[in-house]
């Protein structure tokens, strides 16, 4: 049997809400905090902030690696970015933060890792899936590009075995109407995968694509209002999805319309990908906060138990 291993962000308007926070479960559906609920690893690099975290187990170096947004909204929104998202979107960091660790408790120190030119805007929402057929790992994310005056975000990707060289970026999805797609993230089930990804208008909201190719070729499947089936779509964003034991689908979709500590993920269930028919199921899950963007991925109950037993150290503000 498998637990479950959700890597995120806390919605705060301090410092320490865009760290790199743990929560554990059993099933996936009842969900703990990790380190009574305070960060487990802090950003001291770059924008000295992370958010939209991802997480894997790499093969080939036998260790997990997370990835994360390089960016501060505490500290950098007032004053590198002036108060503007088009700053960030234009601006922001080309470097994604890294941090390695052998058996997920022990980390590496935050590395900054560079993933674009200035031809870019800001590297934004990694997401890592694994290459079955090149055995090595794809890391895709939004950006926007020089090419239209960084005006609509695609959806970017790059290859390494190592995460430590990356192939440089190339386009793995755009919209034919040429409008903004955010928040890729990709999964793999019975040879075919399958794209969950933010729309930014026309329609807004997250949206399901499939191929049977990793790099290329995705076709739409569901809509945001047939993937989702509720109001103010366009309010939601930053999926994760997992399959549990009993083959059941857990799609986590990130709301952000309201304020505060209300913001965060919300889940919906499916039989199967194939033939998606996602419900929302809020009254089966339980979370003791709203975790924000992220990325569950299934661990070992011997993982389990060494994240709940360790005690994280105190942070080194200095």
């Amino acid at each position: 049997m498998s637990a479950y291993l959700f890597v995120h962000f806390r919605e705060k308007t301090s410092p320490e809400g865009e760290q790199v926070y743990f929560g554990v479960s059993r099933d996936g559906f009842k969900w703990e905090e990790v380190n009574g609920g305070q960060p487990v690893l802090w950003a001291y690099y770059g924008d000295k902030g992370v958010r939209d975290h991802t997480i894997t187990y790499c093969k080939h170096t036998g260790k997990y690696v997370i990835l994360a947004t390089d960016l501060s909204l505490s500290y950098g929104m007032r004053s590198v970015y002036d108060h503007s998202w088009t700053n960030i979107r234009m601006h922001g960091s080309k470097c994604l933060s890294k941090w390695e660790s052998g058996d997920l408790v022990n980390w590496t120190e935050q590395t900054l890792v560079k993933m674009a030119d200035e031809d870019y805007g800001c590297v934004w929402a990694p997401d890592i899936i694994y290459d079955r057929v090149n055995d090595d790992y794809m890391v895709h994310w939004s950006s926007t590009n020089i090419s239209d005056g960084y005006k609509e975000h695609r959806i970017y990707y790059s290859k390494t075995r190592d995460f430590e060289k990356f192939t440089p970026p190339r386009l793995l999805f755009e919209r034919p109407d040429g409008l903004g797609v955010i928040d890729s993230a990709i999964c793999e089930d019975n040879g075919r995968y399958y794209m969950f990804l933010k729309s930014s208008r026309d329609p807004a909201g997250v949206m399901l694509y499939a191929s049977n190719r990793l790099t290329g070729g995705y076709e739409p499947v569901l809509t945001p209002a047939e993937l989702l089936k509720t109001d103010d779509l366009g309010r939601y964003e930053g999926p994760t999805a997992v399959k549990t034991d009993e083959g059941k689908w857990l799609l986590f979709v990130d709301y952000f319309g309201v304020k505060g500590a209300k913001q965060g993920y919300r889940p919906y269930v499916s039989a199967s990908l194939d033939k998606p028919d996602f419900s929302f199921a809020d009254a089966e899950f339980s979370f003791p906060y709203r975790f924000k963007h992220g990325t569950v991925i299934r661990i070992s109950d011997e993982e389990y138990e060494r994240i709940k037993a360790c005690g994280w150290e105190e942070p080194d503000r200095r």
